[in-house]
């Protein structure tokens, strides 16, 4: 007596990637229309996998440049340009055989895929490390400066010194670690890609916390930044202890708070 076609579809979910081929000569003579589908569905799903597979290893050309060195270590940050909040760097070193599906650029990514992303990298990272530079400091220093100061701070967290960094876009001062800036080094080194999850979804999860202190504002949607809502609100409501005052004088008339 023949499978039915909801055991061979549940044999296939739950066969690894490298028993599919063996699967498909397995049931190859079946006519029935649903095991075709089924066959049909995985093999695309292989085709995606190779592909998505050559994506990645065109993102490790610059891994694979500088493979001389063994702990190499992604840097990028988030929330550059948001109006409340603090400026967030993350710092990824990942092994060298390390294989995490479809990282990319965060900005690139959904929410959901980015927090799946972000727990397979604290899984498989050699190292990881996030660096803050808060509304205030920002307002003190200038945004640039407090982003070089997270990364900085990011390189520290890490709890291993690494022997060169990629870094998205820029040079950080003050570190003597050798350097090399990528332009949309997010989209072209896995280990920016891998660095970049790291410090949107931490972010992201910090203006979500912040919401729940300061609902009026709406952070957990626009999670600072400068939508209409929020523009809104701030005209409304006056900055809160978040806001970055150098980033909202524009917004804030004379007679407002």
């Amino acid at each position: 007596m023949s499978n039915s076609i909801a055991q061979i579809r549940s044999e296939f979910e739950q066969s690894p990637e490298s028993k599919w081929s063996s699967l498909y000569e397995k049931y190859s003579a079946d006519g029935r229309s649903g095991v075709k589908k089924i066959i049909q569905k995985f093999q695309k799903k292989e085709k995606d996998l190779q592909k998505e597979r050559e994506r990645l290893t065109l993102m490790r050309k610059y891994e694979e440049q500088y493979k001389e060195y063994h702990m190499i270590c992604g840097i990028d940050e988030a929330g550059r340009g948001p109006l409340a909040g603090p400026v967030v760097a993350g710092a990824v070193i990942l092994p060298a055989d390390c294989e995490i599906l479809y990282l990319n650029d965060s900005k690139k990514l959904s929410a959901a895929r980015r927090e799946q992303l972000y727990d397979e990298i604290m899984e498989k990272a050699s190292a990881v490390g996030i660096g803050m530079a808060s509304p205030a400091r920002i307002d003190e220093i200038n945004i640039l400066q407090a982003t070089y100061e997270a990364m900085r701070a990011a390189v520290e967290d890490l709890g291993v010194k690494p022997d060169i960094l990629l870094n998205d876009a820029v040079t950080i001062p003050e570190i003597t670690i050798p350097q090399v800036p990528i332009i949309k080094g997010d989209a072209k080194s896995v280990s920016i890609a891998a660095a970049s999850i790291i410090a949107k979804v931490t972010r992201d999860r910090l203006m979500i916390q912040y919401d729940e202190i300061l609902p009026e504002y709406g952070f957990a949607r626009h999670k600072g930044y400068g939508s209409k809502e929020h523009i809104e609100a701030i005209r409304r409501l006056g900055p809160s202890p978040i806001h970055r005052r150098t980033f909202i004088k524009n917004f804030m008339g004379s007679g407002e708070k």
